[in-house]
C-alpha cells in the first residue's frame, strides 16, 4: 500500500511517502521512499523546501509563502515529477493520511475523511486555529492534486490523551463547562504515543513511567503509565500548558480580563498576541527559534537569557508535576526540535532532577545518537532523546485501519 502522509504544524509542514505491506509493522520508524520538510520559521514570508529520497537524491528551494496550498501543490507533484519522484503517476498513490490536531469530543480515533468529519474538524478552528486551518487546506489540496478519489484518514493529535481521568481533564470552572465541552483535551498525542511505545522498547519494559517531553516550536509533557496518557500539560486548546516558541502557555486568566478591561484589547488582539508573539519571541524580543535564542544568549544578550530562563523553568516546574503525579519515573524522554538538538535545555531540567535520580551524561548529552539513553550507567532513570516520528505513527495507524475497511488497493 502506498502511502503518503501529512503531518502540519504550527512553523512547519512534513510529507512522507513509502510502500507498506508487513502487517506487523515495527514501533521503529523505517526510512521512508521519499520526504519533505517545508519550514517557514526562520523566515517570515519564505518557505524552505527540503525534498529526499532513501536513495539519497535530495532538492532543496525557496519560495514566497503565499498560502499553504500554493506551497504544498508543488511538494506532492515532486512525488512524480523532477528529480526526486518515486512514482510514474499519482494515481499510484492508494492512501492520504493526515495529522488533525483537533477533532472534539466526537473525533478521537482515526477514521476516513468523510464530509461530516471534515465539517467537524472546520468547527474545531477556533480552538486549534493555526493547525486546523492548514490541514483543512492540506485536505483540499490532495483532493485538487491527488484526486477526490483517493482514500484520506485523518489521525487526531488528541486520541492518545482520550484515557485521562476527569480529575485530568475537567476544568475547576462551572460545570457547565463541561457540558459545553470546555474541557482539557492534550494535543501532540501522535507524537507522546510514538516516543511512549519507542521509550518501552529502548528501556525494555512493558510498561515503564514515562514523562515525554516534545519540544519544538509548540510544546507538551505527557506523564505516561502502562502505554497511557495520565496526564498532560496543553488543555482546551493547544495554548496551555509550556512556554513555546511564539505561544505564551498558561498564564494568569486576570491578566486578559484586565488587557480588555483597561487597555482595550479584543478577542482578535488577544489571540494573536498570545499565539504569535509571546513565548520565546515575546520575552526576547528576536525570535522563537530556540537556536537563535541560544546564538543571542552566547553574545551576551541579557532578555535572550532571560527567555531561556523562564522557558527552562517552566519546563522543569511542570515535569516535576509529571513526576508526582506517576509516583516516580523510570525514563524522562526528549522528543522534537528542540528536545532532539537543545543540550542545554536537557542539561538544565536534568541537574534539577538529580533528587529523584537522574543522572546526566555530560559527553553523551552533547553529542547524542537519536533514539539513545545519555543517562549514566548508574542513573536510576533513563534520559532518552528521539527522534520525532509522528508520520510513521500517523501511516501505521491509518495502515492497519485501511486494512480493515478493505481498501480495494490492499
Amino acid at each position: 500500500m502506498r502511502i503518503l502522509v501529512l503531518n502540519g504544524g504550527s512553523s512547519s509542514f512534513k510529507c512522507w511517502f513509502s510502500d507498506l505491506s508487513d502487517e506487523a509493522l515495527p514501533v521503529k520508524a523505517p526510512q521512508p521512499l521519499w520526504s519533505a520538510r517545508v519550514d517557514w520559521s526562520r523566515h517570515s514570508g519564505v518557505a524552505e523546501i527540503h525534498i529526499s529520497r532513501s536513495d539519497g537524491a535530495t532538492s532543496d528551494r525557496s519560495m514566497q509563502v503565499e498560502g499553504l496550498a500554493a506551497v504544498l501543490r508543488p511538494v506532492i507533484e515532486s512525488l512524480w515529477e523532477g528529480s526526486t519522484k518515486v512514482i510514474q503517476a499519482r494515481s499510484e498513490i492508494d492512501l492520504v493520511c493526515h495529522r488533525i490536531v483537533h477533532g472534539g469530543l466526537e473525533h478521537r480515533e482515526s477514521t476516513p475523511l468523510t464530509p461530516e468529519v471534515r465539517s467537524a474538524i472546520a468547527k474545531q478552528v477556533e480552538f486549534a486555529p493555526v493547525h486546523n486551518r492548514f490541514e483543512l487546506e492540506a485536505i483540499r489540496t490532495v483532493d485538487e492534486v491527488v484526486g477526490p478519489g483517493v482514500l484520506q484518514i485523518a489521525t487526531f493529535d488528541t486520541g492518545f490523551h482520550s484515557t485521562l481521568e476527569p480529575a485530568a481533564y475537567v476544568y475547576p470552572g462551572p460545570y457547565q463547562w463541561l457540558e459545553q465541552g470546555v474541557r482539557r483535551y492534550g494535543f501532540h498525542g501522535i507524537s507522546h504515543r510514538y516516543a511512549a511505545h519507542r521509550a518501552a522498547e529502548l528501556v525494555d519494559s512493558p510498561s515503564p513511567r514515562l514523562i515525554t517531553c516534545h519540544l519544538g516550536n509548540g510544546a507538551s509533557l505527557a506523564a505516561v503509565r502502562d502505554e497511557k496518557s495520565v496526564d498532560t500539560t496543553m488543555g482546551f486548546t493547544p495554548l496551555e500548558g509550556l512556554m513555546m516558541g511564539t505561544r505564551c502557555g498558561s498564564i494568569d486568566p486576570g491578566i486578559l480580563i484586565y488587557l480588555i478591561r483597561h487597555c482595550g484589547y479584543s478577542a482578535e488582539q488577544l489571540d494573536h498576541i498570545l499565539n504569535q508573539e509571546s513565548g520565546l519571541l515575546g520575552v526576547s524580543g528576536l525570535s522563537g527559534d530556540m537556536r537563535e535564542i541560544l546564538a543571542a544568549m552566547n553574545s551576551g544578550n541579557a532578555r535572550a537569557r532571560l527567555a531561556f530562563d523562564v522557558y527552562t523553568h517552566r519546563l522543569i516546574r511542570e515535569v516535576g508535576a509529571m513526576l508526582a503525579l506517576l509516583g516516580g519515573v523510570d525514563a524522562l524522554v526528549f522528543t522534537g526540535g528542540v528536545g532532539e538538538n537543545c543540550a542545554p535545555v536537557r542539561a538544565r531540567v536534568c541537574d534539577q532532577l538529580r533528587f529523584a535520580g537522574v543522572r546526566l551524561d555530560p559527553a553523551k548529552n552533547a553529542l547524542p545518537k537519536l533514539d539513545q539513553d545519555v543517562a549514566t550507567s548508574e542513573s536510576p532513570v533513563r534520559v532518552l532523546v528521539i527522534r520525532a516520528e509522528e508520520e510513521w505513527e500517523i501511516a501505521r495507524e491509518c495502515y492497519h485501519l485501511a486494512n480493515t475497511l478493505r481498501v480495494p488497493s490492499v
